[in-house]
């Protein structure tokens, strides 16, 4: 299960998608038409910031931009960004990898087959959809057999 500032950070990078390219977006502007908590989203947007994924301009006409393309931000990248890593068991993690305490050896581990498997889909589908694709309304199985 993704967190909620996973979903709100997903949902301020479609906001921010969805507006004029090179337009900044106040924080107030989004976080009234996503319905986040404004301090919330500060947070997730200056870690968003942080990261590469979005930039910031100050002044009167300021806020908020996406750095890239949102044809160029998948959504596992976000939640991996946001929430670590992807993978329903320790022994899954591409970037956290760690052996499961209880387990006698990962060859044999028939619940490590079963999970590789469900681990495999979900980064299919999660690394190969983008912002663009949600917002075009792009069906994940286009995607997966394009």
């Amino acid at each position: 299960m993704i967190s909620q500032k996973a979903k709100y950070a997903l949902r301020a990078l479609i906001a921010l998608a969805r507006a004029d390219e090179g337009c900044p977006v106040q924080i107030s502007d989004i976080a009234r038409s996503q319905v986040i908590p404004k301090k919330f989203l500060e947070q997730i947007l200056l870690e968003l910031k942080r990261d590469g994924l979005v930039a910031s301009r100050r002044g009167k006409q300021g806020g908020y931009l996406l750095r890239r393309s949102s044809s160029d931000i998948s959504f596992g990248e976000v939640l991996r960004l946001i929430d670590g890593p992807v993978a329903p068991l320790p022994c899954l993690s591409k970037t956290a990898y760690k052996r499961c305490e209880d387990c006698d050896g990962e060859t044999g581990c028939e619940i490590r087959h079963v999970f590789a498997r469900v681990a495999d889909a979900t980064r299919n589908i999660l690394f190969n959809t983008t912002i663009a694709d949600a917002i075009s309304g792009t069906d994940v199985a286009e995607l997966l057999t394009a």
